[in-house]
């Protein structure tokens, strides 16, 4: 019965005006997550205002359409550049990128629009099926399991993108975190490292901050370099992979589509950390791990999979709690009451269908990206043939223009600039980019969740060690730490010649 009332839906939305729609929605916000800056939680505020004027439907294809496309089209600069046009691509860019140095940036962005299908598709079954189910297991969260699921995925992603030593990617981990403590204690309402900046009392705004990590030390390398290597996209050729080659990637993409479901269904978490926990639990499953950094489609394909299915799961919590899975479903939130739609416990009721709609409207817009995807990966490959001296400048102005429309401040640029500065030079002593862009992200909530935590038990640390989930992340966050040292590799070693 439901899988008729899907059908249903989906047939009802293949009308040319609705399509046209579906089309135009999704085709801006992959412009709008390709230009460095111009975020999907960004296009979504800017535009709830707008659909006021629409009727229900129309206005939630346009945000959900952006929505879609802004989480994929951060992987076209990604790929292209090594600057994503969103922090969910960042993963993207460890493999997107040198497959681009090797000429076959039109194949990666194939591989990366593939996943991006499945991940939304796998996203919008689990929404439909397993809403309720999932949603009480992240009702059971409290303060102590957001607190480690921070902190692990800071730790994580440092280990996997550190070129040398692991602990360069967990400093920069940190230094992320402790930019996001600068401005108004959340708890108790106290400036905290504003240095009578008033400016600083709002904080560090990530926007101008990813820009900057990303953008400016990728903009100096690139100009300084007259002979260094720029991106080479096939002009011929196939960007699809075959299916003998996907096939062999299905079960990681499955993996990576469960992943970032389950990841994008905790409130407040969002496709960021679903994109870098698909890619590093593909890789540690992987055949061939040493790939990885250095121009792998599995990589690729994992981290699309994972950011567009937390789509999928950060709208479970959304529909069923009304409780926000990520930054752009805390925007569509306004937008739904907007609209007059209250999501919730009684949303069956006073909407029935109306969950199997929006999964109607994520198949569609999936498939609309997807297409769109293909056509404009020869488009930017053109564009980008552009002289570095002319093209580079472009993105130089773009940057600033990111880090400016956000709150229409110079300071955020001059944030962007200072934090870019810093950061070339850490790049230059191989510190990773991506540590700090999520220690930033996911600092409140590591910061807020675990003085609460420690206030509510009275300053214990036996909840850490005694709640079930909790426990869980402790040991992900342990052999994580393990994992990368010498003396776990000679009991991993030495338990293999054991059981050999």
């Amino acid at each position: 019965m439901e899988i008729v009332t899907f059908f249903k839906e989906v047939l009802a939305l293949l009308t040319p005006m609705t399509l046209l729609i579906f089309a135009g929605a999704t085709v801006l916000g992959i412009l709008v997550g390709a230009l460095p800056g111009l975020t999907a939680t960004l296009a979504i505020a800017l535009l709830t205002g707008v659909t006021y004027g629409l009727d229900t439907q129309a206005a939630l294809i346009v945000l959900l359409g952006i929505y879609v496309g802004a989480i994929y089209g951060g992987s076209f600069t990604a790929i292209m550049l090594n600057i994503p046009g969103t922090a969910s691509a960042a993963a993207t860019a460890m493999d997107g990128y040198p497959l681009a140095l090797k000429g076959e940036g039109g194949r990666a962005k194939g591989y990366a629009t593939v996943g991006s299908l499945m991940g939304t598709i796998f996203g919008l079954i689990i929404l439909m099926a397993l809403a309720p189910w999932i949603s009480r297991l992240a009702l059971r969260f409290t303060a102590v399991e957001f607190s480690l699921l921070a902190l692990f995925g800071i730790l994580i992603c440092g280990s996997i993108t550190s070129q040398d030593w692991p602990i360069k990617g967990w400093i920069a981990g940190v230094l992320g975190i402790l930019l996001s403590t600068v401005g108004i204690d959340p708890l108790h309402g106290y400036a905290r490292f504003t240095f009578e900046t008033p400016m600083l009392l709002t904080g560090i705004a990530l926007v101008p901050a990813m820009i900057g990590v990303f953008g400016i030390p990728q903009i100096i390398r690139t100009m300084k370099t007259p002979d260094a290597k720029h991106v080479v996209i096939a002009e011929s050729g196939r960007i699809l992979p075959t299916w003998k080659d996907f096939k062999k990637l299905i079960p990681a993409s499955l993996r990576s589509g469960a992943v970032g479901t389950s990841i994008g269904a905790i409130p407040g978490v969002g496709e960021d950390i679903a994109s870098w926990g698909s890619y590093g639990v593909a890789r540690k499953l992987s055949k061939h791990p040493e790939e990885f950094g250095k121009g792998s489609y599995e990589g690729v394909l994992a981290a699309e999979t994972g950011n567009n299915a937390a789509i999928g799961g950060a709208l479970i919590p959304l529909l069923t709690l009304a409780v926000p899975g990520s930054p752009p479903t805390a925007v569509l939130l306004g937008a739904l009451w907007l609209h007059g739609i209250r999501p919730g416990p009684m949303l069956a009721v006073e909407s029935p269908g109306f969950i199997y709609q929006i999964g109607a409207m994520l198949l569609v817009a999936a498939c609309i990206m997807s297409a769109w995807g293909l056509l404009l990966t020869r488009v930017v490959a053109k564009a980008l043939s552009i002289p570095r001296g002319i093209f580079m400048p472009i993105i130089a102005v773009l940057c600033v223009i990111g880090a400016y429309s956000l709150n229409l401040s110079l300071f955020d640029v001059w944030i962007m600039l200072g934090i870019g500065l810093i950061y070339y030079l850490l790049t230059e002593m191989k510190y990773p980019a991506a540590p700090l862009i999520l220690g930033l992200i996911l600092g409140p909530l590591l910061d807020e969740n675990l003085r609460r935590a420690l206030t509510v038990h009275d300053g214990s640390l036996l909840p850490f060690m005694t709640r079930p989930f909790a426990l869980l992340f402790l040991l992900a966050i342990i052999i994580s730490l393990g994992s990368r040292t010498s003396w776990w590799k000679r009991l991993r070693d030495y338990a293999f010649r054991r059981s050999g």
